[in-house]
């Protein structure tokens, strides 16, 4: 699977005294994204961890469009962009309704339990390229 969509309904504890979404928490999203985009697609980042497999984010492009309120149901999309022997590269577009309100690249790269640079595991590589 190469995309995946969950709805989310924005909590008071996210957002800000001016009661917007605070752009931190678009981070937590990206990672429920993410999650469960590799949910979807039949792998789970516990067994990737118990084998010795981390995935670490080392680089996020965000732009913030619109802001989201308390109470919003918001929509995040997650796709692969690409996937190479040492990175994969998601896109977020979170949404309400039709309104874009946020668009970000984030690069993930694997390590070991050391922090040493791994290849992205075959059964990842294959399960993001059906």
């Amino acid at each position: 699977m190469r995309e995946h969509t969950i709805e989310l309904r924005v909590r008071y504890d996210e957002v800000d005294p001016m009661g917007f979404v605070h752009h931190s928490n678009y981070l937590k999203f990206f990672e429920i994204g993410r999650t469960e985009l590799l949910r979807a697609s039949g792998g789970c980042y516990r067994q990737m961890e118990e084998a010795g497999q981390l995935v670490v984010v080392v680089r996020i492009d965000c732009r913030y469009r619109k802001p989201a309120r308390y109470d919003d149901v918001i929509r995040v999309l997650t796709r692969i962009h690409r996937v190479t022997a040492a990175k994969i590269i998601h896109e977020y577009v979170i949404s309400r309704g039709d309104d874009v309100l946020v668009d970000a690249t984030v690069t993930l790269a694997v390590i070991d339990r050391n922090g040493v640079l791994q290849r992205v595991p075959k059964e990842l590589v294959d399960r993001y390229s059906l």
